[in-house]
């Protein structure tokens, strides 16, 4: 190409980093270009809510009528801003690689209470103009006040320093593109399955006319065809749903050793209690339309639950399972006995890691008042987990959650960053040492069994529909007397508790997380009619051969 490209573009830190990105990337290739700047609706409205605008593309809009026109070659985008269908006589041409999805909760750092989820205080102001931050946000902490936020990155920012809100929500993408300081701030890192991210958030398009086949041919250089893949199917959803940016709709989706996974959550507006679910498959083709038949009003969901764990009235699952209307019976079948009383100071003395598997394991170590060196660091196998140990007033440095339900796989993880040191686990007595079997053989192991569980003499039946099994013993305990009814679906909280329903030779679902988000995937991805199906948080993966 011998004209030098004239690259369309906001006139933002952020929009101006991500065309310099493209140019970048085009000079790689020996293509030359330049950036022209184009003020959108989107830019010049700043005292509106960002659903209140008209119409879709409203940060796009000008720069695909300069497109059109022929005054620039090329337009670079955020992909989530992006309407789902291009105007006519233009197309994307390529994409970028992604970066990371995740979501930063920026918080003052005087409205830090590490004892809460999110580490926010009571009561909290967070700055988002996003209904799908909202409602996801909400649905974690119902007691927080979301206040509207408009302006770049750094105008956000400088609304938080001049303490007109707690906290903000920004995009992890934007932030770590500009490079910026946040020091002065404490930072949660929440990643795109807790906090379902935007459809393509992280992601650049390259927007050019249709008929442009040279430059098209040229952009193949640096188009990301597996990026192009995943986020296909997120951006089909939100075709399907028919939704622009003020939709409270988050979808992730990724490739992974199982295939694709997608992570779908939807609520009915920024108040609403968001629907959530998990399913996978090993194809992109028709993935966008399953997830859309999960979520039509007309699909029958499970009429009852039954866990064998008390929930409070605050709890996620009981919140989610109540806006389906959903009856839910909680009740654990097991009892806890502590089984030591002191600790010996020598152990705890060489100790650097701590790795809790259970709330039941956090609360006994903690009630034995250990002592331990301002250095040692906290472990957890997931989020219920880091919830438990935040009471305490301690974040995890490592959680497993982001590894999924395999065991395995969070001990090769935490092998890693534990490798070397001295990793103390206050477990149950007689219960499975997965994590510990992964380690290096130069990491010490001490095994601290804190507690022991014992079942009830006789456990009632359940007639619900979902039987949801938090524990191997709480299996032991229900299946001594009774036995699975027709049409009954189990689901198991994690891979130990699967283990014990196979030995006994029964079918269950796995939620990719072994958490209350998780679980409420797990149960709002069955279908009433075809309960038998063995699914993993909704995917059509068979846990057990009875089928």
């Amino acid at each position: 190409m011998n004209k030098t490209c004239i690259i369309g573009t906001r006139g933002s830190d952020l929009a101006l980093w991500q065309a310099n990105y493209v140019k970048d990337r085009l000079a790689e290739h020996g293509i030359s270009a330049e950036l022209k700047i184009i003020k959108t609706q989107g830019d010049h409205i700043q005292h509106l809510r960002l659903d209140k605008l008209e119409g879709k593309g409203f940060f796009t809009k000008e720069l695909e009528e300069e497109l059109l026109s022929g005054k620039i070659d090329l337009a670079v985008h955020s992909h989530k801003d992006l309407p789902t269908v291009n105007p006519p006589g233009l197309k994307i041409a390529a994409v970028s690689e992604r970066e990371d999805p995740s979501e930063l909760l920026i918080v003052l750092k005087d409205c830090v209470d590490l004892k809460k989820r999110l580490s926010l205080k009571h009561n909290a102001i967070v700055g988002t103009s996003s209904n799908r931050r909202k409602a996801q946000l909400l649905s974690f902490r119902p007691d927080l006040e979301i206040e509207d936020l408009r302006g770049n990155v750094n105008t956000r920012l400088q609304k938080l320093r001049d303490e007109q809100y707690d906290a903000i929500m920004l995009a992890k993408a934007g932030v770590e593109r500009l490079q910026l300081d946040l020091s002065a701030f404490h930072v949660e890192v929440i990643p795109p399955n807790e906090i379902i991210p935007a459809p393509a958030q992280g992601v650049l398009a390259i927007q050019i006319r249709e008929n442009d086949e040279e430059l098209d041919t040229l952009l193949q250089q640096i188009h990301q065809p597996d990026v192009a893949e995943t986020i296909r199917v997120e951006r089909n959803v939100l075709n399907l749903f028919e939704g622009g940016c003020h939709m409270p709709l988050g979808c992730y989706c990724r490739k992974s050793e199982f295939g694709y996974e997608v992570w779908t959550a939807k609520a009915k507006n920024g108040e609403g209690f968001p629907s959530r679910l998990y399913l996978k498959s090993d194809r992109t083709e028709g993935l966008a339309e399953k997830i859309l038949a999960k979520f039509s009003i007309d699909r029958k969901l499970p009429s009852s639950v039954f866990i064998t764990r008390e929930l409070s009235e605050s709890s996620y699952l009981k919140r989610s399972l109540a806006q389906h209307h959903i009856a839910v019976e909680a009740r654990s079948l097991i009892k806890i006995f502590p089984i030591i009383n002191t600790l010996d100071p020598y152990i705890l003395k060489y100790v650097r890691w701590v790795f809790f598997s259970s709330k039941n394991g956090i609360e006994n170590f903690f009630r034995l008042q250990p002592r331990l060196s301002k250095h040692v660091q906290y472990a957890v196998v997931g989020r219920g987990s880091e919830e438990a140990l935040r009471s305490h007033g301690i974040v995890p440095a490592f959680t497993g959650e982001a590894e999924g339900i395999e065991m395995e796989k969070v001990g090769d993880a935490f092998a890693k960053v534990a490798a070397g040191s001295t990793v103390l686990f206050p477990r149950a007595k007689g219960s499975l040492k997965t994590i510990q079997s992964r380690l290096s053989t130069d990491t010490k192991v001490i095994d601290l069994p804190v507690y022991e569980t014992r079942i009830d003499d006789h456990v009632e039946r359940s007639g619900a529909e979902v039987l949801i099994f938090t524990s191997p013993t709480n299996v032991e305990a229900y299946f001594k007397d009774n036995l699975i009814e027709p049409g009954q679906h189990i689901i198991s909280i994690g891979n130990s508790t699967g283990k014990k329903l196979e030995e006994m030779g029964l079918p269950y679902s796995l939620p990719f997380s072994p958490d209350e988000v998780g679980l409420a995937e797990a149960v709002f991805g069955i279908d009433n009619t075809n309960r038998r199906t063995s699914e993993r948080g909704g995917s059509a993966e068979t846990v057990t051969s009875l089928l």
